[in-house]
C-alpha cells in the first residue's frame, strides 16, 4: 500500500475491468491504490440469477490478482469476509466507510454503466467533501457527449444514420469513401433459417473450467443466494481476460463465417447456435470493443468470413451496442419510467421457472435459467414479443431481463429492453413494435412442431397464444399504431376481421392474461 498520504482512490467497478482504463491513467503506487467491492444489494436490488451473480464475482476476484500481479495498491471487500464493513450491503455504505478511513485526497473512476450506482458513489463522495474524477470510458467508441451532439435537433433517432456516421468516422468495412461491397446493410442476407434438416453440426461452446477462485465463488452463489433463480451446473464463462481473447478467436474461427446467414435462427435445445457469445466479457471489459470489431474485419479482409457475416456482428458492436449506450445516458432517469403504450399487466410467475406449456417459451426461459443467455431473437422475438403481446408493464420485464442475463448490465440492457422490445418509450429507439404472429417463430425454427398450439389459429383452444395476442395487440392500439408507417399494412388486417372473429380473438386474450392459458398443463387430447 502507498507509504505516502493517499493522492487518488481508484475505483473500479465490477463491469470495469480493464487495467488500461482511463481510471489509471497516471496511476502511481507510491502514492494511489485501487478500490473494489462485492457488495450484496448489487445481486438483490433486481432478483439477479446464480450464474450473473457468479460471473461478476468470479470476474472481480480475477480481476483483482491481475491488479496484485501488476503491482497495484488494492483495498478489495469480499461478501464472505468478516467484519463490519462486510456486513454493509451496499457499494454506497462501504465506500462511506473506507473514504473515512483512507482519506483520499481524491476519487477517481472511469464513467460507470449504471445510473443508479453513479448517483449512489456521487452522493457518497460529496457528503465526504471530495472530489469525483470521472473519466471517459475508452472501451467505446465514442463518448456519450458524442452521441448528444448527433442527436440535436432531430426529430427521430434511428441507428442506420448513427451506424453510417461511425463507419466513416473510424473507417471501419470502408474501401476508400465507400462502404465494403457497395452497400451499408446485409440484413437481406442474414434472415435464413436453418430448415427442416435443423442446423447440423455445431462448433461447441467455448468453455472454460472453473479454477479455485472460481469454484470458490460457486460454493459462496450456492449458499448465500441458494433462492434466486437458475443453476450453476453449466457455469463455463470466461473470466479473465485471457479466456476472453481465446473466446474472441473461437468465435471468430468456428462461428463468425456463418454467424450473418442464421444470426436470426432459432432452433430447439441449441442455445448458442453460431452466436459469439462474448457480450458478458465485453460488458465486463474483458474485452474492448475495438480488438473485437478489428478481429471480425481482419477475418473478412483476409477472406475467412463473407462480408454479410462481418457487417452483421460489426453493426451489433459499432453500431447498436453504441446507440443504446447514448439513449440511455441522454434519456435517463426519466426513461426508465416510460409506458408508452400503458401496458398494466404483471410478468407471468412463470417466466421465473419456465414452467409454461408454450414449448418455444419453455425453450427459452429453461436455457437461460440454466445458463444466464439467449441469443437476440430468442429475447426479442419470444420472450420479449410474448410480453409486449401481454401487455406487460416494461419495467417488469427490464428488471427480469437485468436479473436473468450474465451481459445484462443496464446502459445495454433497458433501451434494448424497454424501447426496442417492449416500445415503452414510443418509438424513440425503434420505428414499430417488433410484433409478431406465431408463424414468425415457427419460420424461424421454433419448436412449434413440439407444441400443443397452432400458430395458423387465432382463436380456440389450440391457438398460439403469439396468435391471439398479436391481433388483440393491432385491435387495442389501433389508433397508435396506424398513423405509424411501417404498421399500417398490419393495422388495415384488422378490418378484415368479423365482428365474431374479433370477439372470439379478445376473448381468448382475456383467458389468457387471466392465466388460464399458457401455464403448465396437460397435453390437449
Amino acid at each position: 500500500m502507498p507509504t505516502q498520504p493517499l493522492r487518488h482512490l481508484v475505483l473500479v467497478l465490477g463491469d470495469q475491468l480493464d487495467l488500461e482504463a482511463s481510471a489509471f491513467d497516471g496511476f502511481d503506487p507510491t502514492h494511489d491504490a485501487v478500490w473494489m467491492a462485492e457488495a450484496a444489494e448489487e445481486s438483490t436490488h433486481v432478483w439477479s440469477s446464480k450464474q450473473r451473480t457468479a460471473l461478476f464475482l468470479s470476474a472481480m476476484r480475477h480481476f483483482a490478482q491481475a491488479l496484485r500481479t501488476a503491482g497495484r495498491p488494492l483495498h478489495y471487500h469480499r461478501l464472505d469476509d468478516s467484519g463490519a464493513v462486510a456486513e454493509l450491503p451496499s457499494l454506497g455504505a462501504k465506500l462511506q466507510a473506507d473514504l473515512a478511513r483512507l482519506a483520499p485526497q481524491r476519487v477517481v473512476m472511469t464513467a460507470p454503466g449504471d445510473w443508479r450506482v453513479l448517483q449512489d458513489i456521487r452522493a457518497v463522495v460529496e457528503t465526504a467533501g471530495l472530489m469525483l474524477e470521472i473519466r471517459d470510458d475508452r472501451h467505446f467508441f465514442t463518448t456519450v457527449r458524442e452521441f448528444a451532439a448527433h442527436a440535436k435537433g432531430r426529430k427521430s433517432l434511428r441507428l442506420e444514420y448513427f451506424y453510417r456516421e461511425l463507419r466513416q468516422r473510424h473507417h471501419i468495412l470502408m474501401d476508400g469513401n465507400q462502404p465494403a461491397g457497395g452497400q451499408w446493410n446485409f440484413d437481406a442476407d442474414n434472415r435464413a433459417s436453418f430448415g427442416p434438416q435443423g442446423p447440423g453440426a455445431l462448433p461447441p461452446r467455448a468453455m472454460f473450467e472453473p479454477d479455485a477462485t472460481t469454484r470458490e465463488v460457486l460454493a459462496l452463489v450456492q449458499t448465500r443466494f441458494a433462492q434466486h433463480p437458475g443453476t450453476l451446473d453449466s457455469f463455463a464463462w470466461p473470466v479473465t481476460r485471457e479466456q476472453a481473447l481465446q473466446a474472441l478467436q473461437r468465435f471468430v474461427e468456428q462461428r463468425l463465417p456463418l454467424f450473418g446467414r442464421y444470426e436470426d435462427a432459432l432452433w430447439p435445445g441449441e442455445p448458442w447456435l453460431y452466436h459469439s457469445q462474448l457480450s458478458a466479457a465485453m460488458n465486463l471489459k474483458l474485452l474492448g470493443a475495438r480488438e473485437v470489431v478489428q478481429a471480425v474485419e481482419s477475418a473478412y479482409r483476409a477472406g475467412q468470413v463473407p462480408l454479410a457475416s462481418a457487417e452483421g456482428f460489426i453493426r451489433q458492436v459499432l453500431g447498436w451496442r453504441e446507440y443504446v449506450r447514448g439513449i440511455y445516458w441522454t434519456q435517463m432517469p426519466n426513461y426508465l419510467q416510460r409506458n408508452a403504450l400503458d401496458a398494466q399487466q404483471e410478468l407471468p410467475a412463470w417466466f421465473w421457472t419456465g414452467q409454461t406449456d408454450m414449448a418455444c417459451l419453455r425453450d427459452a426461459i429453461t436455457q437461460t435459467l440454466e445458463h444466464g443467455y439467449a441469443h437476440h431473437i430468442q429475447r426479442l422475438m419470444v420472450t420479449g414479443l410474448y410480453a409486449l403481446l401481454l401487455g406487460v408493464r416494461p419495467q417488469q420485464v427490464h428488471r427480469w431481463y437485468l436479473s436473468v442475463y450474465v451481459d445484462a448490465v443496464e446502459w445495454v440492457e433497458l433501451p434494448n429492453t424497454l424501447g426496442m422490445s417492449q416500445y415503452g418509450d414510443g418509438g424513440l429507439m425503434a420505428s414499430k413494435p417488433y410484433v409478431a404472429t406465431g408463424k414468425y417463430i415457427q419460420r424461424m425454427g421454433g419448436p412449434c412442431t413440439s407444441c400443443r398450439y397452432d400458430p395458423a389459429l387465432r382463436d380456440g383452444e389450440r391457438a398460439c397464444p403469439y396468435t391471439t395476442l398479436y391481433w388483440d395487440f393491432l385491435m387495442r392500439h389501433e389508433g397508435l399504431l396506424a398513423g405509424n408507417a411501417r404498421m399500417a399494412l398490419q393495422v388495415k388486417n384488422v378490418a378484415r376481421l368479423s365482428a365474431e372473429q374479433t370477439q372470439a380473438v379478445t376473448e381468448r386474450a382475456h383467458a389468457i392474461r387471466r392465466g388460464e392459458v399458457g401455464a403448465s398443463a396437460p397435453p390437449l387430447a
